[in-house]
């Protein structure tokens, strides 16, 4: 299935200024492309991922129905609100995106290089979307998972690239203010639910883009003049851990449809 342009259909309000509340606005937004096209890219990209994950593929001519998220194999209810985490198999802490290349490379028998990152967020959508509603569950049980939240909290609050700018300066409040313009976008708060891992996967509809973490990770450091780290690498799944373990009991709205 091919996922629609939009761009065309959104008369967007590109100017909004920081009054606005995004969260609304996105309700707004939302609503207008239901009454519009009666359908969000967000459920058709879902649709995408589903039939990506059960199409028997590749060399070995096989489905992801076998791919084991952490509860076991097939068993995607509440997987993905439980990841990144730490899998035998592999011997790797692994977030979302890198069980799915995992998966697409042992089950079915894919080459890394013949891996498309547009079906690895298909997919993604898709099996996000059956943890909707559900509470974010990371836990640090394993000494790699311990050095991979480590590893992200250094990379979180470090102060990097040409603008000496980090995570935190956008994501962090302090004294009640913050630089960043989301009020949702906090991953450190007060109540110690951090609700930037509670909407991704999601679409963006400033950019119709359909995103996953790792997109927003890598689009992050690109804002603060950094290289982007590699897809899949060690430093984008510690920060994903990080966030992910400071979200914990907050409720995930999956997918996301955001800014």
């Amino acid at each position: 299935m091919r996922v629609l342009l939009w761009g065309m259909l959104l008369p967007l309000a590109w100017g909004l200024s920081q009054e606005v509340d995004p969260r609304e606005e996105a309700k707004r937004q939302k609503e207008l492309l239901l009454q519009t096209a009666g359908v969000l890219p967000s459920e058709l990209i879902v649709e995408q991922g589903k039939e990506l994950f059960y199409a028997k593929r590749g060399p070995k001519n096989a489905s992801l129905e076998g791919c084991d998220f952490g509860l076991g194999p097939g068993v995607l209810k509440g997987a993905s609100v439980r990841l990144p985490r730490y899998f035998m198999d592999t011997n790797k802490v692994e977030d979302l995106d890198s069980r799915i290349r995992t998966c697409m490379i042992q089950l079915q028998g894919f080459k890394p290089e013949e891996i498309k990152r547009s079906e690895v967020v298909a997919i993604a959508f898709y099996v996000a979307a059956q943890s909707d509603g559900m509470p974010v569950q990371v836990r640090l049980l394993y000494p790699s998972e311990k050095a991979f939240y480590e590893l992200g909290e250094r990379l979180f609050y470090a102060r990097s690239g040409a603008r000496d700018i980090g995570c935190a300066t956008c994501h962090v409040t302090y004294l009640g203010k913050r630089a960043g313009v989301l009020p949702y976008a906090d991953v450190i708060n007060v109540a110690g639910k951090g609700a930037a891992m509670t909407h991704w996967p999601a679409y963006r509809y400033s950019n119709d883009q359909a995103w996953t973490m790792e997109d927003r990770i890598r689009a992050c450091y690109g804002n603060l003049g950094h290289p982007a780290p590699e897809f899949y690498s060690p430093a984008v799944i510690a920060l994903q851990l990080f966030m992910a373990y400071h979200a914990n009991g907050a409720k995930a709205e999956l997918p996301g449809f955001l800014r």
